[in-house]
């Protein structure tokens, strides 16, 4: 007996050949009480093979009651027509010569047809055996559709063709500290998927503090980093790009020169931004982190060079673009670089800490702002949200990661008490301490707490019971801007009512 429980078949097939002759097979496909896969057979030959009063002729022993009912039911009708003069009528799927097509031709040209416009199982629909691929663009005559044996398409609507769906978009942001890319695929409305990244700490502004120019060895790092970026971005269909440099090319006397000398050297050409420029790109990067219940918000990026601070005052009605809402912003000339350089990174004292936090509330007490209204900071609808490496490195700190995660970081709510000690908790490490943790590093175990010198002025400035933190900013900003600029969301996303819909930008 065979393993899977049946029965061996014989030598020779004969099992095969007994099986088949001994009675007709029951699972055969039939439509209209035939075989679907049966020969075409002409009207006229079967009733040539016909025998007198309908007995079956040669070659048509089996014919069926069915068949000889539906063959004297057009000849009886045929016959009246040729006696009324009248003209028999033909279905309107048939063609001219229906007369002379048996049922089984129409059926097959049915199934034809209706199978170009909803494709064969296992082949796609741009890949049909008859014709030429399927273009869901093209607008197929109605008189040439039986021709091309698939139905008749329109051109879609507007609204429903998504022409940027497979650009790609690319931003590069040159800082004080660090050379950082994104490429980057719009999704669904507001949204968009990373294709390539690229990060590297370069600090173009070490030393920029004590002679304001930036130093051979400083550039030497920032060209080799961006000829890795001009690679991959030469690699790519990119549609449009922003390559855009900060604080280190902005205050540096030689920035100019640098930036030409990136021209010859990786074709790349940089745009110095301004400082309220930076600010509304960091708001446009996290504006999908500002929650719908949220009525002021206070926004900090801590940078290499300079830190960016916006405040937020969100009405009843909000606009798609977070930036619109920005009341009052500031930029202060001191970044983790400038800080740590002027108060040591190192070897961070208590003393040395608290002076660096004095430094920073010294530069935030000539911003004017009007103070947030007292239910904002403690009615559950006011927040502070933090987007950079100070905010991030805390957030892994205190989730304890074996390794940084940018997932389990970005988005994170901390409480006032959490910032506090984790604060505490990185003061009390000394270098090696700092710089053996994953989330922090060698490269940034002496800029941290200047980081955080920053972050503590802040806090005292704008008392807030938690903080978010945004694993995002200008590169995120200056994508979420030319995708709505160039109207990628709006057209992507159908249309309801018969009304264009603006979307929102989020990220």
């Amino acid at each position: 007996m065979d393993p899977e429980g049946g029965g061996k078949p014989q030598q020779g097939g004969a099992s095969v050949a007994g099986r088949g002759a001994g009675k007709p097979r029951r699972r055969k496909a039939k439509r209209n009480g035939k075989n679907r896969h049966a020969a075409p057979r002409m009207h006229a030959e079967a009733d040539q093979q016909s025998g007198p009063a309908g007995q079956p002729g040669p070659g048509n022993a089996v014919d069926s009651p069915r068949k000889r009912k539906r063959r004297r039911a057009r000849s009886a009708a045929a016959a009246g027509a040729a006696g009324d003069g009248a003209v028999e009528s033909v279905p309107p799927y048939a063609p001219a010569n229906a007369g002379a097509v048996d049922d089984g031709e129409r059926h097959r040209k049915r199934r034809k047809k209706n199978r170009g416009g909803r494709g064969l199982q296992g082949r796609p629909l741009g890949q049909t055996r008859h014709g030429p691929a399927y273009d869901p663009n093209k607008v197929v005559p109605a008189a040439a559709a039986a021709d091309e044996q698939r139905p008749v398409q329109k051109s879609a609507p507007e609204a429903f063709r998504p022409p940027f769906r497979d650009d790609l978009y690319a931003a590069l942001d040159l800082g004080t500290n660090n050379c950082r890319l994104l490429v980057a695929q719009p999704t669904r409305p507001g949204q968009f998927r990373v294709v390539d990244a690229f990060s590297r700490i370069v600090r173009l502004g070490e030393g920029l503090a004590a002679n304001r120019r930036l130093s051979n060895d400083a550039m030497d790092r920032a060209i080799e980093a961006l000829k890795v970026c001009a690679g991959k971005l030469a690699n790519r269909p990119i549609r449009r790009m922003r390559l855009i440099a900060t604080e280190a090319c902005r205050s540096a006397d030689n920035g100019e020169e640098f930036l030409d000398r990136v021209v010859r050297e990786t074709s790349l050409t940089l745009e110095i931004i301004d400082r309220e420029t930076e600010a509304r790109l960091a708001v446009a990067g996290c504006s999908s982190l500002v929650g719908r219940e949220a009525r002021s918000v206070v926004l900090f990026d801590i940078g290499g060079g300079s830190s960016e601070i916006a405040v937020i005052r969100i009405g009843d009605n909000r606009s798609s673009r977070l930036a619109n809402h920005i009341t009052h912003w500031t930029s202060l000339p001191v970044g983790v670089v400038t800080l740590s350089e002027r108060h040591g990174g190192r070897d961070v004292t208590p003393q040395v800490f608290a002076a660096m936090v004095a430094e920073v509330e010294e530069m935030l007490a000539g911003f004017e702002c009007p103070p947030l209204a007292v239910h904002d900071r403690h009615g559950g609808d006011f927040h502070l949200i933090g987007t950079s490496g100070t905010v991030t490195t805390l957030a892994g700190v205190h989730l304890d990661l074996p390794r940084y995660d940018r997932r389990k970081v970005d988005g994170l709510w901390l409480s006032d008490a959490e910032v506090t000690a984790m604060q505490a908790k990185l003061l009390s490490w000394d270098f090696a301490g700092r710089a053996a943790n994953p989330c922090i590093g060698p490269d940034r175990a002496d800029l941290v707490l200047a980081g955080c010198a920053i972050l503590e002025a802040i806090r005292r400035r704008w008392p807030s019971p938690r903080m978010r933190v945004a694993d995002r900013g200008l590169r995120e900003g200056i994508l979420t801007d030319m995708m709505a600029d160039d109207g990628v969301w709006r057209r992507m996303r159908p249309r309801r009512d018969g009304e264009r819909m603006d979307m929102g930008t989020r990220r």
